[in-house]
């Protein structure tokens, strides 16, 4: 089977932790293990990843360095695919024992200039603040910003993906049975001009969505999307929450999810489910089990 698997961004960083290479290579290690066995029950693998916490790290430290020559979110994306997708791949190489060849591709995401999501910024980067801190960052750098549980982050403009240009390459990829790395923090956001050639724009892509689009355009068999929660729960929250272990279509829309975390998962799950492939949402050290039927939530047509 080819199999993709979205890496929630609690693979890279969990919450609260500082933002620290120690602490992602720590995460990514663990993650690495879990994947590592989807690749040695026989199937092809294709990892992409979130970017959320360390793209708004950049934009930061750029700011603070020179804020009119601060780079956009398009090149910082670009930026942490490589120093992402360098850790995943050394720690996957690791896991196999460097008998499987592992490659990370810097992926381009084409999007439509006149998406609405322009005018209506919601995806979150960078770090987590309180109120009062968040109000005063947004204050001096122009940023819009929204509650994330219980801080405030930044938010940024997230359109919908609409074509992997790179998907040529990555066929080739696996065609010579590489483990391939790519679409990091939903790929590089880019735009067509009139003249047919491309051009980066300053937003971030829910990775959820770009990976169900990746899945299905290479026509994946499965879509893992792994997380810190082992499944999809009914009444989540309450004293009668309980797992649910599968859900078709009709099921899956019906369900009100958290629009910052489980909501675009199972948009995804569900487009793809869709298209006829198998898409199972998760705990991120289950993704075996989870691709067998054994664990997490499965959605189906």
């Amino acid at each position: 089977m080819l199999v993709v698997a979205a890496l929630g961004g609690n693979a890279l960083l969990r919450r609260g932790e500082p933002l620290t290479a120690e602490a992602q290579r720590a995460n990514v290690k663990i993650a690495a293990e879990s994947l590592a066995q989807i690749v040695r029950a026989g199937h092809q693998l294709v990892v992409t990843h979130g970017n959320g916490p360390q793209v708004g790290l950049l934009a930061l430290q750029g700011a603070a360095y020179k804020p009119d020559e601060a780079y956009p979110l398009d090149v910082l994306g670009a930026e942490t695919e490589g120093m992402i997708g360098y850790i995943i791949e050394q720690e996957l190489e690791n896991a196999l024992g460097h008998d499987r060849p592992v490659a990370t591709l810097l992926t381009q995401v084409l999007v439509d200039k006149e998406d609405p999501a322009f005018s209506k910024p919601t995806k979150f980067v960078g770090p987590v603040y309180d109120k009062e801190e968040a109000e005063n960052k947004a204050e001096a750098a122009g940023w819009h910003i929204a509650q994330d549980g219980d801080k405030w982050r930044r938010v940024v403009p997230s359109p919908k993906p609409l074509e992997i240009p790179d998907m040529r390459v990555l066929q080739l990829l696996l065609e010579q049975g590489v483990v391939v790395i790519c679409a990091g923090g939903g790929g590089i956001p880019i735009l067509c001009r009139d003249d047919g050639s491309m051009i980066g724009i300053e937003a971030v892509i829910d990775k959820d969505a770009a990976s169900g689009l990746l899945a299905s355009q290479l026509g994946a068999d499965a879509l893992l999307l792994l997380t810190d929660v082992d499944a999809i729960y009914r009444d989540f929250g309450k004293e009668s929450a309980t797992p649910i272990h599968e859900l078709t279509l009709d099921e899956a829309r019906k369900l009100k999810l958290p629009a910052g975390s489980m909501g675009p998962k199972m948009a995804a799950a569900g487009n793809f489910a869709e298209n006829g492939g198998v898409s199972g949402i998760g705990k991120l050290e289950d993704a075996l089990a989870i691709l067998e039927r054994r664990a997490g939530t499965c959605v189906v047509k």
